[in-house]
């Protein structure tokens, strides 16, 4: 049986509105699910809005007894002004010095990496991204659109890397991000088979565009607000120095930067699902 239709934004759609870098295939008889950070975690089971409920009351008595802060996992993005801070298309030779700069400020992002040339030539950069406690994903093999593609074929597309990272890690992703954000039917019935949820994004610095860091940081800024998914690159030289201007003022400015699925809990991703802010 379908799961039932909440009051949130959460809707069965012929496809989503293009726009000038999140552009998805309209199609006249498909559809597919798609909700808000927001909606999700108003949506979350009962069970789980416990058990979140639960790690952040254990996590504020470690605090109280030790003096010491959670690592992060402990964030409540029900209150918290929160933001998902993502990277596509790594790792790459600038993929180590990002996380130098993720460690020092203390801050979790997602990675959606591509299986050619990046995750199959850098597994050590893969395994670091798992042991410093970011969120690891799937943006496919090699960047191929899925829409465009057989279904057999984006399914090798999306299952190639959940089997390198394995091997690699011990763990498959649970996210992907569809290459141009595209996505229809038939990609979300593949992602719901293979346990994918799939993620959009609501602010991009068009990295690929410039090196330009102050741009690219004036860009990300301008978009954000809160609950916002930020879609940058790793594989741009400009934009890793943008990073610690970034992170710097939506400090500043009181966000708190999170992975994914930390944004979306007490909620968890569901498979096939379209998550867009």
């Amino acid at each position: 049986m379908p799961k039932q239709m909440s009051t949130a934004r959460r809707t069965s759609i012929a496809g989503l509105l293009a726009a000038t870098t999140l552009t998805l295939a309209l199609s006249g008889c498909a559809t597919y699910d798609v909700t808000a950070p927001a909606d999700a975690r108003a949506d979350a089971p009962a069970s789980d809005v416990k058990a979140k409920d639960a790690r952040l009351a254990a996590a504020k008595d470690a605090k109280n007894a030790d003096g010491q802060g959670g690592s992060g996992g402990d964030v409540d993005c029900r209150k918290a002004k929160c933001v998902a801070l993502t990277f596509d298309a790594g790792p790459s030779e600038h993929t180590n010095r990002l996380l130098d700069i993720l460690k020092k400020e203390k801050v979790h992002a997602t990675f959606f990496m591509l299986g050619q040339n990046h995750v199959d030539k850098r597994p050590a950069e893969v395994k670091r991204i798992d042991a410093e406690g970011h969120e690891l994903a799937n943006h496919t093999w090699s960047h191929q659109i899925l829409t465009d593609i057989k279904p057999e074929e984006a399914t090798r597309e999306l299952s190639r890397v959940q089997d390198a990272v394995r091997k690699i890690t011990g763990k498959a992703p649970k996210l992907m991000r569809p290459p141009q954000g595209r996505t229809d039917e038939d990609v979300s019935e593949i992602s719901k088979r293979l346990g994918l949820a799939q993620v959009l994004w609501s602010v991009t610095a068009k990295d690929y565009q410039t090196n330009d860091s102050a741009l690219i940081t004036k860009r990300v800024l301008e978009q954000t607000e809160r609950d916002g998914i930020i879609l940058l690159h790793d594989i741009y030289k400009g934009t890793v120095p943008a990073v610690p201007g970034i992170l710097k003022e939506l400090k500043k400015r009181g966000y708190t930067v999170v992975t994914v699925s930390q944004l979306l809990s007490p909620a968890k991703p569901e498979p096939g699902m379209v998550y867009r802010p």
